[in-house]
């Protein structure tokens, strides 16, 4: 559900909860504010333009406070005149929250309450499919857990004998004295070579 607005001379398209800044308003900060020329009202089943206004239609705001807006340069140059002019400017502005549309019979705000009633309904209810299936996986995983606990004990004891016969025949090599190897024959001393007489 939203509406169209006029205030401070401009048009605006207003939701419940949603913040603008508008024109300043004759309010201080913390009241509320109640916008009468509503130009046209959307609802779940029909759209109501006004003719300018929409009677019975009003727009509830609450007004959060007062800020200035973006600074406007204003450059007045004239030719052949040396004159150069620059002037800024900062709107003073209101912020205001949509607190209430109301049209009709049918209320902006009752609306979002019930559509947040439904969304914290289908979150717990998801929370709550959440927690039972990782209850029932923790039970599946504890299940598989002990299972294979229990297979591993016969392996283990079947794995006995084997490392005994692996270990006795590591033993074996181990008791036969180790034998001696032979010396090494040392090289025989060469002969000095004998010189020729000068008599030869």
């Amino acid at each position: 559900m939203y509406a169209v607005i006029e205030t401070g001379g401009k048009q605006y398209r207003v939701e419940y909860g949603k913040e603008l800044h508008v024109e300043l308003l004759d309010a201080t900060p913390g009241s509320e504010v109640t916008f009468d020329r509503v130009l046209l009202v959307r609802t779940d089943d029909a759209t109501q333009v006004g003719a300018p206004i929409v009677s019975g239609a009003k727009v509830t705001a609450l007004v959060v406070g007062q800020e200035r807006g973006v600074k406007t340069i204003s450059f007045k140059y004239r030719p052949k005149a040396r004159s150069r002019i620059m002037k800024g400017h900062r709107q003073e502005l209101h912020l205001v929250r949509i607190s209430e549309i109301s049209f009709g019979g049918v209320s902006a705000k009752a609306a979002a309450e019930k559509i947040e009633g439904a969304r914290a309904a289908e979150a717990a209810a998801n929370a709550k499919v959440a927690a039972e299936r990782a209850k029932s996986d923790a039970a599946l995983a504890a299940k598989l857990n002990v299972a294979p606990a229990e297979s591993e004990a016969p392996k283990a004891a079947a794995k006995k004998p084997a490392s005994t016969t692996a270990a006795s025949a590591a033993a074996k090599p181990a008791a036969k004295p180790a034998a001696a190897k032979p010396a090494a024959k040392k090289p025989a001393a060469k002969k000095p070579a004998t010189k020729k007489s000068d008599a030869e």
